[in-house]
C-alpha cells in the first residue's frame, strides 16, 4: 500500500482550499513529500495568499481545472460542485490504482454538487457509487468516543425502517473489523436502542425487541464482544467514560449529536465498507468565512493523522 495521503480540496468556494493549505504548510518535508492535494492549483494559490503562508505547492498539487475558475469565495456555484466531484473521482481512481494509500476529504456543498448533476447525499454515498459498492458506513471517531451509524442521510421515519437485523448486524461487523485493524484486540461494542428506554418491553414500541436484539444475538454468536440494545440516553456517556470502544447509532442525529458535543473540532469522519480508505473533516464548507483566513484546520489535521494510522495499520 502506498503511504501517500491524497487530500481532496472540496468545494472551491468554501474553506477546503484554506484548511488544506494550512495543514500541508505545517508538515515537515518528509510528511509533505507523502501528501498530495487533489484540487486546482490556481485556487490553492489564492488560498495561500489569503492565509499569508509561505508554501511551495510545486509537486504537491494534482492540478485539475475549474470552469471559469478561480471561483469567488463563499458563493454557491454548480461549477464548484462539479469541480469537487472531479477532485474526488480522480483521487478514488488513483487510490484504486495504488498510487495513494488513503483519501482525506475537505468539505463539499451538497446543494452545489446536486446542481451540477451529481446526485448524491454526500461523500459516503458518492464513494460507494464510484467504487461499485452497494453500501458503506460512516464512522465518527475521536479519542474518547467512536460512533458508527446504521443509517445517515435519510428521514427519521426511513431510518427506523432501515434498522433491520441484517443491516444492524452488518454495521456491528464492520465496526468490529475496523477497530481491530487500528489496534483493538477485542473491541467492546455497544448498540444503542431506537425507542426511549429501548421500548420498555413494548410499552414505547417494539423495534428494539424485534430489530435490534436479534442482531446483537447474532453478533454475539459470531464471537463479537457486543452489548445491547442500550438506552441511547445513557450509552454515549458510558462509552465516553471508557465502558465501550464503539457505539452503534441507529440514525444520523443519534450519533452525530454526542460526538459533536464532545469533539466538535477533532472528530474524524471515516468511510467503512469500501475497497479504498477515506477519512474526512466533520464540518461543512463555511461559505460565510471562506477566503478570510479564519478557518480552523484542526479537524483537517485530525483527519490526516487518522489517515496515516490507516496507512500504517497501527493504533
Amino acid at each position: 500500500m502506498s503511504d501517500i495521503i491524497g487530500i481532496t480540496m472540496g468545494d472551491p468556494a468554501g474553506v477546503g482550499p484554506e484548511i488544506s493549505v494550512k495543514a500541508v504548510a505545517e508538515m515537515g518535508a518528509d510528511e509533505r513529500g507523502r501528501t498530495r492535494i487533489y484540487g486546482n492549483r490556481e485556487t490553492l494559490e489564492k488560498a495561500r495568499a489569503a492565509l499569508g503562508v509561505d508554501l511551495d505547492l510545486e509537486g504537491v498539487v494534482v492540478d485539475l481545472p475549474i470552469e471559469g475558475g478561480p471561483l469567488p469565495w463563499g458563493k454557491l456555484d454548480p461549477r464548484g460542485g462539479d469541480a469537487a466531484f472531479r477532485f474526488i473521482e480522480k483521487a478514488v481512481r488513483d487510490s484504486e490504482a495504488g498510487e495513494i494509500g488513503c483519501i482525506v476529504t475537505a468539505p463539499i456543498n451538497k446543494e452545489a454538487l446536486n446542481l451540477a448533476g451529481h446526485h448524491y447525499d454526500g461523500h459516503t454515498g458518492m464513494l460507494a457509487h464510484l467504487t461499485g459498492q452497494k453500501t458503506a458506513w460512516m464512522l465518527l471517531g475521536s479519542d474518547r468516543l467512536k460512533v458508527i451509524h446504521v443509517s445517515t442521510h435519510v428521514s427519521l421515519k426511513n431510518a427506523i425502517d432501515r434498522a433491520t437485523p441484517e443491516r444492524i448486524l452488518a454495521t456491528i461487523r464492520t465496526g468490529n473489523e475496523h477497530l481491530k485493524r487500528i489496534g483493538y484486540d477485542n473491541p467492546r461494542i455497544a448498540v444503542a436502542g431506537i425507542n426511549p428506554h429501548c421500548g420498555e418491553n413494548g410499552l414505547f414500541g417494539t423495534e428494539d425487541d424485534e430489530q435490534i436484539a436479534p442482531a446483537v444475538a447474532m453478533a454475539k454468536a459470531e464471537g463479537i464482544n457486543v452489548t445491547g440494545p442500550i438506552s441511547a440516553d445513557t450509552v454515549y456517556h458510558r462509552a465516553y467514560n471508557g465502558a465501550f470502544d464503539l457505539v452503534v447509532a441507529q440514525y444520523h442525529d443519534q450519533g452525530h449529536i454526542p460526538i459533536k458535543l464532545v469533539a466538535f473540532d477533532t472528530a474524524v469522519n471515516v468511510s467503512l465498507g469500501l475497497p479504498i480508505d477515506r477519512t474526512s473533516v466533520d464540518h461543512g464548507t463555511a461559505f460565510d468565512i471562506a477566503g478570510t483566513g479564519k478557518a480552523n484546520h484542526t479537524n483537517m489535521k485530525s483527519a490526516i493523522a487518522y489517515a496515516r494510522r490507516l496507512v500504517s495499520g497501527k493504533k
